[in-house]
């Protein structure tokens, strides 16, 4: 009878160890792939956010680019009119 005790103690035991040593790296998983994902949102926001203020600096410089374009054609327009007014 008291061996019957100890089988079915050793048999739980093994259950258990069965039971929670999955569980237990399941566990361990699952956390390095919720910190790994909060790092990569935070990159990410961060990288969106510079994305952001890089396109506000291109197009700044395109608008400034546009108005320079815009200076040169108005001059040369008058330097042809001048040109054919003299001619």
């Amino acid at each position: 009878m008291e061996w019957q005790v100890v089988g079915v103690v050793v048999v739980l035991v093994g259950l258990i160890v069965s039971v929670l040593t999955p569980a237990i790296k399941l566990n361990t998983s699952v956390t390095k792939l919720s910190t790994l994902v909060d790092s990569l949102n935070t990159k990410l926001s961060t990288m969106e956010s510079n994305n952001t203020d890089a396109h506000r600096r291109i197009w700044n410089e395109i608008d400034g680019q546009k108005q320079q374009l815009g200076n040169h054609e108005t001059r040369i327009t008058v330097l042809e009119k001048t040109k054919r007014e003299g001619a």
